[in-house]
């Protein structure tokens, strides 16, 4: 089945341009991930060729992933969307499937949850948000859902963050809601 994230694959050409791009937005923003080096990096996205593809989905929907963090244990690199405003490509969206169902006019096109799991990628968390609003500012103009709690979502909401003010405020929406100015942001462990 062709459906499924490990089969998708990138052409030659166009894992080398991703990687190029993807090589020069690590150099250039050395204050995401400072004590990495880019080779080590390459060697992990090189035993896991079918990253790129999520990689690429990242990039195409406007997110400019980059390195954010390393987890030790795993030998695993955090690639997130450390796009300015929340990707363009992913904006209009409501929170998952259900709350897209439940729309009876005016439905969205997808839900966040959807769009990420297509993508092969997850919804930042809370505290994933704010880990990356320590490296720069985000979502100054725009916002973001992030992973919600069972219990909220249980209860028909779904939570939403952004950098306001020189801080990071946490929001809450009916899930089926959307909005122009509000996407999501993926992490990806490669």
């Amino acid at each position: 089945m062709t459906n499924k994230i490990s089969d998708k694959k990138l052409s030659q050409e166009q894992s080398e341009e991703l990687l190029n791009i993807l090589k020069v937005r690590f150099e250039k923003h050395m204050n995401r991930h400072e004590n990495l080096d880019w080779a080590m990096v390459k060697a992990n996205l090189d035993r896991s060729p079918e990253k790129l593809w999520s990689l690429n989905e990242m990039e195409r929907t406007g997110g400019e992933p980059d390195v954010i963090g390393y987890d030790k244990k795993k030998d695993e690199y955090m690639f997130c969307d450390c796009s300015a405003e929340s990707p363009k490509g992913r904006r209009s969206v409501c929170y998952d499937r259900e709350a897209l169902e439940s729309r009876k006019k005016h439905k969205p096109e997808n839900s966040a949850m959807d769009l990420a799991a297509s993508m092969g990628i997850e919804l930042l968390t809370e505290e994933q948000y704010r880990q990356l609003q320590k490296l720069e500012p985000f979502d100054k103009k725009t916002s973001s859902w992030v992973q919600t709690p069972p219990d909220i979502r249980e209860l028909g909401g779904a939570l939403f963050c952004d950098y306001r003010f020189g801080n990071v405020f946490v929001y809450h929406n009916g899930a089926d809601s959307y909005y122009a100015a509000r996407g999501f942001r993926g992490s990806l462990m490669v």
